[in-house]
C-alpha cells in the first residue's frame, strides 16, 4: 500500500492507496522540520495515526512537507517516516511540489502556496524549475496567514483595530502585548500562532479593514514573489491552501488588477496528489 502526505506547517492530510479499495483519507498536525525534530514527529505518529492503519503493509510514503526544501531538513523527516513504516521506501520532498503535481499534474505552468506560509514556483511538468524564495515568516511569506496575523496582532498592540475588532480581540483571547511577545519569542510554533488570526479577520470579513489587509497581503504577494518571475503574465496563477482558498475573490480581483488570468483555487492537494500517484506518475 502506498501512503501519500501533504504535511502543511499547521496540518498534514494524508491518503491511503491500496489496490483493491478507495482511497482512504486522515490528517495529523503538521510537521515542518524547522520547528520539530524527528523524535517529536516519531511521538506525534505514534498518537495521531489511525489505530486501524496496518504500519507494516505500508510499502511506499512519499511525504511532502513545508520546510523540506534542503537535505538537512529532508533527513528530519525521512528518519521519522522511516522509523515509523518500517517496511516502506520512503520519499520526502518540499509541498511546493505537491502544489505543483495536484494543480497541474504533468502540464507546465505557475503553481503557488497560500496557507500558514507562502511558497511559488515555475514547474515544467515534472520538477520545480524555478522558485523564488519566500524567506519565511520572519522575512517574507507575504499574503499568507502568518503574514495576515503579523498584520493583525501589530495593529491590536499599537491600538490601531477598529473597535468593534478590538473589543472582540480582548473578549476572545485576552491577550496582552507582554503575552504575545512571550508566544513569538519563547514559545514553540510561532508562525502557527501567528496564522491563528487569519481566522479572526474572516469573522470580520465584512469591515473595510479586514478586507482591505487582506488585499494588501496579496498584492505584496504579487509584487514581492509573483510578478519577478519572468513573463508571469503569460501563465495561470493557480494555488493551493487554505488561505488563498477562503479568500479567494480578493485573490481573484488581485490577480486581475496583475494581468494574471486564475486557474485553479483549491484548499488542500491530497485529492488531486492521490489521483496524480494512481494514474499519472
Amino acid at each position: 500500500m502506498i501512503l501519500i502526505a501533504d504535511g502543511g506547517s499547521t496540518k498534514s492530510s494524508w491518503g491511503l492507496i491500496s489496490s483493491v479499495n478507495a482511497p482512504v483519507f486522515f490528517s495529523t498536525e503538521g510537521y515542518n522540520p524547522y520547528f520539530v525534530d524527528t523524535a517529536g514527529i516519531i511521538a506525534s505518529l505514534n498518537e495521531q495515526l489511525p489505530d486501524t492503519l496496518d504500519r507494516t503493509s505500508i510499502t511506499q510514503v512519499y511525504y511532502y512537507g513545508a520546510g523540506c526544501s534542503v537535505s538537512e531538513k529532508v533527513q528530519i523527516v525521512e528518519r521519522a517516516m522511516q522509523a515509523v513504516f518500517k517496511n516502506a521506501t520512503v520519499f520526502v520532498s518540499h509541498d511546493l511540489l505537491a502544489a505543483a503535481r495536484a494543480l497541474l499534474g504533468k502540464q507546465a505552468g505557475f503553481a503557488a502556496i497560500l496557507g500558514t506560509g507562502t511558497n511559488t514556483c515555475f514547474y515544467d511538468g515534472t520538477r520545480v524549475a524555478h522558485n523564488i524564495d519566500s524567506l519565511g515568516y520572519f522575512l517574507g511569506d507575504e499574503g499568507s496567514g502568518s503574514y495576515i496575523g503579523k498584520r493583525v496582532l501589530r495593529d491590536f498592540m499599537r491600538g490601531y483595530l477598529p473597535e468593534e475588532m478590538h473589543k472582540n480581540f480582548v473578549s476572545s483571547y485576552g491577550l496582552t502585548n507582554e503575552a504575545i511577545f512571550d508566544h513569538l519569542y519563547n514559545k514553540p510554533l510561532p508562525n502557527r500562532f501567528l496564522a491563528s488570526f487569519s481566522k479572526f479577520v474572516h469573522e470580520f470579513k465584512h469591515l473595510s479593514y479586514s478586507q482591505e489587509i487582506v488585499k494588501e497581503g496579496f498584492q505584496t504577494f504579487f509584487t514581492n514573489l509573483v510578478c519577478h518571475y519572468p513573463e508571469y503574465q503569460k501563465y495561470t496563477f493557480n494555488c493551493i491552501g487554505s488561505v488563498g482558498y477562503t479568500y479567494k475573490e480578493i485573490l481573484i480581483q488581485v490577480c486581475s488588477e496583475n494581468h494574471m488570468q486564475v486557474g485553479k483555487i483549491v484548499r488542500a492537494p491530497i485529492d488531486d496528489l492521490v489521483y496524480y500517484h494512481t494514474h499519472l506518475m
